[in-house]
This record gives structure tokens, sequence and C-alpha cells, in this order.
């Protein structure tokens, strides 16, 4: 569906990276209830831009480089960037001690390689094949180093100070149900994005009821041995 949508716009998409789920960015002060994003000013886009927007937050868009700065001053309250590992290397936890989890809005951030759809025609079928199989090396390295870097970057977060606070319930749900507002606002004036929409939520349906028979059991009977030390 991805190359039905792309092949409007010329291009071909090929998955080439994924960060996992993201964290739910650094705040100068701990949001505990969905009232507490009302008139926060949260480096965010997108449509959790657009999500967050209905509770209240003030989406502001700014380059990488200028979060720093903007969180020291206060000029805004709230930012979210990637995830420990990639957020350490700004130094976020300097000038914003709270963070939060999970970024819902980010539950598995997709990268893609775009490319012409005429070019990349024109190549020969097994340099197809070549671009093809480095976008799918890409696509599982990037989740694997992400998956390998991103806790001990946490524990030296930690360390250093920072208070890793999650969503409470009542703010995740918040979020979800605005969030269900934002795509039914989309789907009902763009036709391609409902039905892009429907098939994927029709597929996370299926997925979710499998996922809590096998891997969800066995994941949470792990943790939970992890926490008696064993």
């Amino acid at each position: 569906m991805i190359d039905e949508f792309l092949s409007d716009y010329g291009a071909v998409g090929l998955p080439a990276g994924n960060t996992g789920t993201q964290m739910g960015g650094w705040f100068r002060r701990e949001v505990k209830t969905a009232a507490d994003f009302n008139g926060l000013k949260m480096r965010i886009g997108g449509f959790a831009g657009l999500v967050l927007q209905k509770l209240g937050v003030v989406p502001q868009l700014i380059a990488g480089g200028d979060i720093y700065p903007s969180l020291e001053k206060g000029t805004i309250d709230a930012a979210e960037w990637v995830g420990p590992y990639d957020d350490e290397k700004l130094g976020f936890n300097k000038v914003a001690p709270i963070y939060h989890f999970p970024g819902w809005w980010e539950g598995g951030a997709a990268l893609h390689l775009l490319i012409s759809k005429q070019k990349f025609a024109e190549l020969p079928k097994h340099y197809q094949g070549i671009v093809r199989a480095a976008a799918a090396l890409a696509n599982v390295d990037a989740q694997s180093k992400y998956d390998a870097q991103n806790p001990a970057a946490l524990k030296r977060l930690v360390a250093a100070g920072t208070q890793l606070r999650p969503f409470s319930q009542e703010v995740m749900e918040a979020c979800y149900k605005a969030a269900l507002e934002v795509y039914a606002e989309q789907s009902a004036k763009n036709p391609k994005f409902k039905k892009m929409h429907d098939h994927y939520m029709a597929f996370r349906n299926e997925q979710y009821l499998w996922w809590q028979v096998a891997e969800y059991n066995y994941d949470n009977f792990m943790i939970r041995q992890r926490s008696k030390g064993l």
C-alpha cells in the first residue's frame, strides 16, 4: 500500500531503518494528568502535534540543534527527539529532568529510502536487487543497534539524575482518544489516507490478537523474572 501511495508521487519506498518505540520526550515539569498538557509548549510536529494540540499543547517546530537552548531558556516546556542513545548525545537531561515514556506517536518509526520510480525502473534488475538488499540490511541493522545501545544510555541518564516517568493511564487514554479523532478527520477529507488507515488498523488488530498469546506472555514472564533478580 505504501508503493501504491508513493507511485502517485513518482517514487519507490524501501524500508531502511527503525528505532523501535521511542520515548515520550523531555519535560521541565511532570505531566501527571491530561490537563497538564494545556498550554504546554512542546517541540513536536506531524500527526503527534495535531493530536496533542487537541489536549491544549502548543506544538513547536524546532530544528534539532535549537532544542537544547530553547529548553534551557524556557522558550519551550518540553521536547521529543528519539530515545536514550540519541537523546543523551544532545544533553537534554541537563535542562529538562523529566523523561516521559512511551512515545506513543512513534511506536515503531519506520524510515524509508525514497527513490525516483523512473530512475529505479531504469536500473538493471540485479542492481535493483542490490538496492533492495542494502535497504533491508539497513532496516535490520538500525533496529539492532538501537536495541543494543539504548539500555546502557538509559542507565547513564538515570545515573546522572534523569527522572523516568511513565505517562499515566489517564494521559495515554486521552491521547489515544484524541488520536482517533485526528485519524477520523483525516479519513473524512483524504480517501488515500482512509484506505491506508483502515487497512493498517485491521492488520494491527490481528497482530495484537496473536501478540497477546505468545509474545506478550513470554516477555511479561521474563520481565517479572528479571525484577526478581533471576
